[in-house]
């Protein structure tokens, strides 16, 4: 599992012209799921995303979570986060995992962060041609991957 996880201000996600997902402060979660990712690999990174100390404190420090803050998150499934470009000039995306296993991994992974925030995560359409707006806050942009624990 691969996350492009971003602080915001503000973020949001439209399909079709209907807003699908909405969020003042809190973090936009882009996350790209492969063939190998387990029940363990979306506990890890759940875990990670809500306990990141990346927001301000009142000292400016980067102390508070986004639990902290009473913030939210938004979650848009991306797989290109697994596109592969060792060949040639077109992104291949064959790491990626297909839909009939990302579709119940990407819904898993929204409980398990329901289940840690106690709030429902707002969220974009799997699959869908979806735009992303976003305010970026610091700019703090994190990439976490499950099997490149640093």
């Amino acid at each position: 599992m691969r996350v492009v996880v971003q602080r915001v201000s503000e973020a949001s996600v439209t399909v079709e012209g209907e807003i699908t997902g909405a969020i003042q402060a809190g973090l936009l979660v882009l996350c790209g799921f492969c063939p190998e990712d387990t029940e363990d690999d979306l506990q890890w990174m759940a875990a990670k995303i809500v306990k990141q100390r990346i927001f301000s404190d009142a000292d400016g420090q980067m102390n508070l979570s986004v639990e902290d803050i009473g913030g939210s998150l938004l979650v848009v499934s991306q797989f290109t986060l697994f596109a592969s470009y060792k060949k040639g000039n077109r992104p291949g995306f064959t790491g990626a995992a297909r839909p009939e296993l990302a579709i119940p991994l990407y819904e898993r992974f929204l409980t398990i962060l329901e289940t840690l925030t106690g709030k429902r995560p707002e969220r974009g359409i799997f699959g869908a041609d979806m735009k992303v707006s976003l305010l970026n806050d610091g700019p703090v942009t994190l990439v976490m991957d499950t099997r490149n624990k640093e």
